[in-house]
């Protein structure tokens, strides 16, 4: 049977896993307590609950959040969702996902944390450990509520481990199952197939032949979903983001298009604090950080500036990638120049955890209800389970569980069934994106002239209730 555990020491402490365990406790709790402080969104925890409801039913995952009828495999290619289906069944709250996802980020820290054992014993395993799970991407993730990358961290963690080992194949068949948690990831894929090839290929002729065999799969497999299968989902029969990369966009000439976005791939100065705090940790002495350049090419190529910087959840994946550099470099690295490696390793993640919320963990705030949130709590409490209602971007995402929910913004259309509740807060913070304050007051003014109800009124509160008949 083959053996797709990164090979692992014999005198490796039985309590090495603590570190993971403890990692995964306090990353649930950060998720869990802004779930329960109605931090958390309908964009994009929403979402992705809708999603996980639909299939824990057996049904398509359409998502009313994103618009009447649409089904999420139009988005993004992520069927790996599927098996948080059983769990939802189950436990059908929000949280479960931000459970499943603390869990998957902490899975992360284990194969990383014994090869680090392996190399430098079991306080360097242990330190590394700690950095990897208090790392900015995880945590920055784990606190922007739920995506579906969270599978690929482990799986990335697991075979760049396994590449570290020079197990060619385990770390094939490991990186295998990112086709199925989201497109780009094919092309990540593709990265772990040309290592294979160029370094498994100095041992064995047919080792690199299974190396290119996998870089083909990762580019075939990104093409097929982009170009085809998310198409046949979409509801405008294309990829969404497709216009945002060099040349994506049926207006502008490729040439011209990718020409100014190399033109612009160092500018503004903020993609050069990604790749800074990327590069950091590695001293970039392991080649193993070049598996880090398809996600960083399509990032910094984009014209979308979401994509530029260290907030949100595009980072996390790349972080099994920059510990994995980091180890592979101890590995390489006589042993003071491994010690100040840590240590700019170590600096980099105590400067950054202020800035992002694990360290809510300890603050006495975090563990208090607001009197807002539980007004909020109190007027959520009126609207009935199995109804359809409109909601604004926070309040959605402690609905989805149990009733159909869309965004209050959208217009409904003559032609749509109209929401049986209406739930609005007009101090959400999320003014932008993906509701204006001003789009929700423009629509709360429809619903009323449509005869709807004023149930509450008070406080930033609206809630409304379409009339009978």
């Amino acid at each position: 049977m083959l053996d797709l555990r990164p090979a692992t020491s014999a005198s490796a402490p039985v309590r090495r896993g603590l570190p993971a365990n403890r990692l995964a406790w306090s990353l649930a709790g950060v998720s869990i307590r802004r779930y329960e402080r109605m931090i958390s969104q309908g964009y994009d925890l929403g979402i992705f609950e809708e999603a996980v409801r639909a299939y824990a039913h057996g049904k398509a995952p359409v998502v009313a959040l994103k618009g009447p009828g649409y089904n999420l495999l139009g988005d993004h290619f992520h069927p790996v969702l599927v098996l948080l289906a059983p769990f939802y069944r189950v436990f059908p709250s929000g949280i479960t996902l931000l459970v499943a996802q603390a869990a998957l980020m902490a899975l992360a820290v284990v194969p990383l944390t014994r090869w680090t054992h392996e190399v430098r014993g079991p306080r360097t395993a242990l330190l590394v450990g700690c950095l990897v799970g208090a790392s900015w991407g995880i945590v920055k993730a784990v606190s922007d509520d739920f995506h579906e990358i969270a599978f690929a961290v482990p799986l990335l963690a697991f075979a760049v481990t396994a590449l570290g080992h020079r197990r060619w194949r385990a770390a094939a068949l490991w990186s295998l199952p990112l086709l199925l948690v989201k497109e780009d990831q094919g092309l990540t894929v593709a990265a772990i197939g040309g290592y294979i090839a160029w370094q498994g290929g100095r041992e064995r002729r047919n080792v690199r032949w299974w190396g290119l065999g996998l870089a083909l799969t990762g580019l075939v497999g990104t093409a097929v979903e982009v170009l085809v299968l998310i198409p046949a989902m979409n509801q405008h029969g294309g990829f969404d983001y497709l216009d945002q990369l060099p040349g994506g966009g049926t207006g502008a000439a490729t040439g011209g298009g990718l020409l100014h976005a190399l033109l612009h791939v160092g500018w503004p100065p903020v993609k050069w604090l990604l790749l800074l705090l990327l590069a950091a940790p590695t001293g970039l002495r392991s080649p193993l950080a070049l598996l880090c350049l398809p996600t960083l090419a399509w990032r910094l190529l984009s014209d979308n500036p979401h994509y530029w910087g260290v907030s949100y959840h595009y980072s996390a994946v790349l972080m099994p990638l920059v510990f994995a550099a980091m180890i592979d470099g101890l590995d390489r690295a006589p042993a003071r120049s491994g010690r100040r490696g840590l240590a700019v390793g170590a600096l980099v993640t105590a400067v950054t955890i202020p800035l992002y919320p694990l360290h809510e963990v300890v603050m006495p705030a975090a563990w208090s209800t607001s009197p807002r949130v539980a007004e909020a709590r109190r007027l959520l409490a009126r609207i009935p389970d199995g109804a359809t209602v409109a909601a604004s971007n926070h309040l959605s995402a402690q609905l989805t569980h149990r009733d159909t929910v869309s965004l209050v913004c959208q217009p409904q259309g003559p032609t749509l069934t109209r929401p049986q509740w209406v739930v609005a807060d007009l101090t959400d913070p999320s003014v932008k994106v993906p509701c204006a304050i001003a789009d929700t007051g423009q629509l709360l003014t429809e619903y009323r002239n449509a005869g709807y109800q004023q149930v509450v009124d008070q406080d930033g509160f609206v809630l409304l209730k379409r009339p009978q008949g």
